[in-house]
């Protein structure tokens, strides 16, 4: 019942404390950046630079008509202007679908774009008997596999419908189960979920602790009957109903009922427990957040490591799923694609329940022992 009664308590306080609507507007910021920043799906087409005035009309004619694959006349393609540096000079574009091709009528144009831009520029010129020669601008850093595979596609000595062949033939086999499809939205939003929880989580419930260690509230607990860890569990319990808050606010607008809220929920609130619990444990070595925030910088900075790996899937050292963050991120993501990984769910949310009741018993053993010292 003092529990019961000590958590009502944080509760209102917090409520009228402006870190509450710092966590609420935070969360109202990841939303908008959500809905109207990041797009659902990304044009992922690779633009082309390429020059071919030099080459009679017809080629050009023959030329377009192979980039289109069609036997007939070329689909027109539509005329445009492009910005380099400070000029503009004209171009014809087709928009296959992987690439833009861009062919611009000004060969020093394409080498500004390679040179100034990284673009992908090539100039195209006749060869001996009638043959296409392609001269690409590269950027230097190219391996030689890419160098050899664009020598492999002009050589008149290969056989195309030789190499199309083998491909086709070809078999690719998937390594684990069948892969989990988000769109941009949807692959970010473990993220957020994750850092909004973790990083907040560390900083809000340390500026709670310090803010009451200023004020001597800390202190006035040694000459109480009153429970310390009632005190740092009501926090803690604070904390929680924060993170389910802005987490429900970010997912329910963009998810709808496409989740499942049970494991939502179970992720989020022992993920709250441990970082919480976390950042209680780092308050008691410290009297102001300017004497740790050293701490927590280092901290913050070592969860957002797994993000790296979330985002580039072929960096992925086995060192990196010793930080907690990683298996969040890879438990909120299976839980936004509708994945259903119950077990994995399970696991992670033990693992972060056990993780924070020894953090929190440590952290509770700590804060008797420096009580006075608050």
């Amino acid at each position: 019942m003092k529990l019961w009664y000590s958590f009502i308590k944080e509760l209102q306080l917090s409520s009228k404390s402006w870190y509450f609507y710092i966590e609420i507007g935070m969360a109202c910021v990841l939303l908008l950046i959500l809905v109207f920043v990041i797009p659902a799906e990304s044009d992922d087409k690779v633009d082309e630079y390429l020059y071919a005035g030099g080459l009679p009309r017809d080629y050009q004619e023959l030329l377009y008509r192979g980039i289109l694959d069609e036997e007939d006349e070329p689909i027109p393609g539509k005329r445009v202007e492009i910005e380099v540096e400070d000029d503009s000079y004209e171009a014809l574009l087709f928009v296959t679908d992987t690439r833009n091709l861009y062919f611009v009528e000004n060969l020093e144009a394409v080498r500004t774009l390679a040179d100034k831009e990284g673009a992908i520029g090539i100039e195209i010129v006749t060869g001996k008997e009638g043959s296409l020669i392609y001269r690409y601008y590269l950027q230097g850093y190219e391996s030689l596999k890419l160098k050899n595979l664009y020598r492999l596609l002009h050589n008149d000595a290969v056989n195309p419908e030789f190499i199309r062949r083998h491909l086709e033939v070809q078999t690719v086999k998937s390594l684990g189960e069948e892969s989990l499809s988000l769109n941009n939205k949807e692959n970010v939003l473990p993220v957020f979920l994750t850092y909004n929880g973790s990083m907040m989580g560390l900083f809000i419930i340390a500026a709670y602790i310090f803010l009451d260690k200023q004020e001597g509230i800390i202190r006035a607990y040694a000459v109480t009957t009153s429970s310390i860890w009632h005190y740092l569990l009501s926090k803690v319990g604070v904390l929680t109903v924060t993170m389910i808050t802005t987490s429900l606010l970010i997912v329910v607008p963009l998810m709808g009922f496409e989740v499942n809220y049970l494991n939502l929920l179970a992720l989020v609130i022992t993920s709250a427990f441990a970082f919480s619990s976390l950042g209680l444990l780092v308050t008691t070595y410290y009297r102001n957040m300017m004497q740790s925030f050293g701490v927590f910088y280092i901290l913050i900075v070592a969860m957002m490591v797994p993000s790296i790996t979330y985002f580039l899937p072929g960096f992925e050292p086995r060192w990196v799923q010793w930080i907690p963050t990683y298996h969040l991120l890879e438990g909120f993501k299976d839980i936004i694609a509708g994945g259903g990984n119950g077990p994995y769910i399970l696991k992670i949310s033990l693992g972060f329940v056990l993780g924070g009741l020894l953090l929190f018993v440590y952290a509770n053993h700590r804060f008797k022992k420096t009580l006075t010292l608050s």
